[in-house]
């Protein structure tokens, strides 16, 4: 399929988190009030937002992200890492009434699942105020997404312009809370796991999960399975679909689903169809489950297509 933004990059903005994440690999996660001793400390660059601008950069794709972070040194830390991919920055706002964004994260050394705590920081700041001096680049994007690590009135801003421009909007209800159909109405492609599936929908079957997202409005539903790779549907021609995972020996799972949402948008920006998207992204989020950190272990285009 030929691309219809010719030969220049595909152009992606992010909405969304920046946070710092301070990781401990810990030799298995601890159950309510257990301590577990001698695990090993790694600091990485993550947040919702950035890990998909980051994996979208490296996808290949000229990347805004637009978001906030506070008057410290994990912010200008972020700011930094970011730059470093090639990310406009112009639009990541410091702002000094908050801290930047940290996240406390435990990995399993065994089975490498994680636990994930992330404070109340900066990523609050972003606003519709923020988001409307933002237009002209919703103007010149391919896609735009977001995810829920920022207010519901910036999703929701985020939405309408997406609307008023007709710019394809990915979103990635992540962490899960209940959204207005208003919004499912305006989103594109609705990228969720599994558990944010049945969360959302109440519905503890993935297939009957889809179809409440069609209820709602969605376009085009996109489940991540993990291991079991994705499922995906676009109601408007009705054709559902799945991928298996790439055969891969975990590392860190961490920001594994950002990847996917990263690599989905530049696929999407590019011209692939939903399917041809999908089996980008899970080869993309496999790869990344090989590698420890959110944003470090993001794969690079040659390295997926």
């Amino acid at each position: 399929m030929s691309s219809p933004i010719g030969s220049r990059k595909a152009r992606v903005l992010v909405v969304g988190s920046s946070n710092t994440d301070l990781v401990v690999f810990c030799e298995h996660l601890p159950k309510p009030g257990e301590t577990v001793l001698g695990g090993e400390f790694k600091m990485f660059g993550g947040g919702k937002g950035a890990n998909q601008a980051v994996a979208a950069a490296r996808a290949g794709a000229d990347v805004t992200f637009l978001g906030a972070y506070g008057a410290d040194s994990f912010g200008d830390a972020a700011r930094e890492r970011l730059a470093k991919e090639g990310i406009r920055v112009d639009r990541f706002q410091r702002v000094a009434e908050a801290p930047s964004g940290v996240a406390l994260i435990l990995v399993d050394g065994v089975t490498r699942d994680n636990l994930i705590a992330v404070a109340k920081s900066a990523n609050e700041s972003v606003d519709p105020a923020m988001i409307s001096a933002a237009r002209s680049s919703f103007e010149t994007a391919d896609v735009v997404i977001s995810q829920l690590e920022i207010r519901d009135e910036a999703i929701d801003a985020v939405a309408q312009i997406c609307n008023q421009t007709g710019k394809p909007f990915i979103l990635n209800p992540a962490p899960a809370r209940p959204l207005s159909t208003v919004v499912y109405k305006r989103v594109h492609i609705l990228v969720v796991n599994e558990h944010e599936a049945r969360s959302l929908s109440g519905e503890e079957d993935i297939e009957q999960a889809i179809q409440w997202f069609e209820k709602q409005g969605c376009r085009a539903v996109v489940v991540t399975l993990g291991a079991a790779g994705a499922k995906y549907t676009s109601f408007a021609d009705g054709k559902p679909g799945s991928v298996p995972a790439t055969k891969v020996v975990p590392v860190d799972t961490t920001g594994a689903g950002d990847c996917f949402v990263g690599w989905l948008g530049v696929s999407i920006a590019e011209g692939l169809n939903l399917e041809q998207a999908v089996q980008r992204a899970v080869r993309a989020a496999s790869l990344a489950t090989t590698r420890p950190g959110a944003q470090d272990g993001m794969p690079y285009r040659e390295e997926v297509v």
